[in-house]
């Protein structure tokens, strides 16, 4: 009963802040502190999204799209470059700055030249998602590898074990932790490159969707997406962390012996 309690005090707090927010919002506009076509009220960003529910859900498909095809395939650079530098070290050496030079690269300086050489298509857009996605992957798959329990590595060698057997058995298990933290980053700058790319050129996509709106001055259109995108964000954080615990079912095991010891 203590746990269901606390967890749904919990809940409760960023359902208050959310509200809190809202209120505010509502206020600032309702009395007209800041200019009304400037700042649209929550009630008329819920009318603008009702009103174009169908045309965003187009653009939203294509987003979507977009960005899981660029998230799946950053996600298999990121982790084959963390296995070969965790591999051997000359990799390492050779590509660990290289990935860490593609980051200091501003999104918003390098967008514009893949719309440039690969077209208005999803091409570019699946370009700049992968490079903003394998990054966190990469780095966070590495720490993984390389902050195992040496004593175990030890211990499996003793035994006679293959290295793809201390790999499929402690390595990979340990650095999961690294792996879901990198993904939650990963899945959230995914879909705001996705928009970026396709606020720079495109045919179809939420980005076009808001430079569209945003010439006409609809900013409660502007804003509609902009929450929209925010819930995408979340449902693909929510999945990674259902995907983790579904993954990673000891962790859930060990919270739960941790609150029975406390309760004790």
């Amino acid at each position: 009963m203590k746990r269901k309690s606390a967890n749904t005090t919990n809940n409760l707090y960023p359902v208050i802040s959310v509200l809190a927010i809202l209120a505010l919002w509502e206020c600032l506009s309702v009395l007209e502190i800041v200019p009304n076509f400037m700042l649209p009220s929550p009630a008329e960003t819920v009318k603008a999204f009702v009103h174009d529910f169908g045309l965003l859900m187009y653009h939203s498909r294509v987003t979507l799209a977009e960005t899981l095809v660029g998230t799946v395939t950053g996600i298999s650079i990121g982790f084959l470059a963390a296995c070969l530098m965790d591999r051997w070290e000359p990799a390492y050496k050779a590509m660990y700055p290289l990935i860490v030079l593609t980051q200091t690269i501003p999104a918003v300086a390098i967008a514009p030249l893949l719309v440039l050489w690969f077209g208005y298509r999803m091409t570019p857009k699946i370009i700049l998602i992968i490079l903003i996605t394998f990054f966190p992957i990469a780095i966070g798959m590495l720490d993984g590898f390389r902050n195992v329990d040496r004593d175990a590595v030890n211990l499996m060698r003793s035994m006679g074990a293959s290295r793809w057997q201390i790999f499929r058995h402690i390595k990979f298990p340990s650095a999961l932790p690294n792996f879901f933290s990198g993904l939650r980053i990963t899945v959230a700058y995914a879909v705001v490159g996705a928009v970026l790319a396709e606020w720079l050129g495109g045919f179809a996509g939420l980005g076009v969707y808001m430079t569209r709106v945003k010439k006409s001055f609809a900013y409660d259109k502007m804003f509609a997406v902009i929450f929209l995108i925010s819930i995408i964000s979340l449902l693909l954080i929510w999945l990674v962390n259902a995907l983790q615990k579904r993954c990673m079912p000891w962790e859930r095991e060990e919270a739960a012996g941790s609150e029975q010891e406390t309760i004790k």
